[in-house]
């Protein structure tokens, strides 16, 4: 369904029960999707020690590797780690850590993702202090004038799209909104027909 929709990646969420209080899939399911996907997997690591594992998830399959600022005492060496396996790199934030922090390594950042729940599990509530985050990232990407792409995951749907496009997001992760609905194709093309063509995922 995915492959034949309107979505431009698959998000694949990994979590190891550590940095997160739940337990998702590893490189094994993510292998196994990449046999039949026909769009980039977009790899979020909501793991401990994520450069332990970057080879294997790019082996595996992941075309985006986005690691999470909390669990990278070694940031910059992460992202190059990624970009040399030959991934797109990307950073995530949870809710309470600010985008200022990213300034001195946002020049090297292919995708930043603003958590708009805290992450670990779906169907939670739109954390509406995302939104000047989001504004706030796009100012420093423009001043630095680089191609980094904006994503956002969490409460992602109808009711806020437009908004969150409106504030410079250029990815959304819908994820319950898509999966949940009646028809997941149609709430994939609703979402499309809001008025973006960078990416949507699901």
């Amino acid at each position: 369904m995915v492959n034949e929709s309107e979505a431009d990646w698959f998000h694949l969420d990994v979590m190891d029960g550590r940095f997160v209080p739940n337990i998702s899939f590893g490189m094994f399911i993510i292998e196994a999707i990449s046999r039949i996907a026909t769009k980039p997997l977009d790899v979020h690591l909501m793991i401990e020690s994520p450069d332990r594992y970057i080879e294997a998830f790019r082996a595996a399959g992941a075309d985006h590797i986005t690691v999470h600022y909390e669990a990278c005492p070694h940031l910059h060496r992460v992202i190059q780690q990624i970009k040399d396996s030959g991934a797109k790199a990307g950073v995530a934030l949870n809710p309470h850590t600010p985008v200022e922090l990213l300034e001195d390594i946002l020049e090297d950042l292919d995708i930043v993702l603003i958590m708009s729940v805290n992450p670990g599990f779906g169907g939670q509530k739109f954390i509406y202090r995302s939104i000047p985050k989001i504004r706030k990232l796009k100012d420093m990407i423009s001043v630095m004038n680089t191609k980094t792409l904006i994503e956002v995951d969490g409460g992602v749907g109808l009711q806020n799209a437009e908004t969150l496009l409106q504030a410079g997001t250029d990815v959304l992760v819908a994820g319950t909104t898509v999966f949940k609905a009646d028809d997941p194709a149609d709430a994939i093309h609703r979402l499309k027909t809001i008025g973006w063509d960078r990416g949507f995922l699901v």
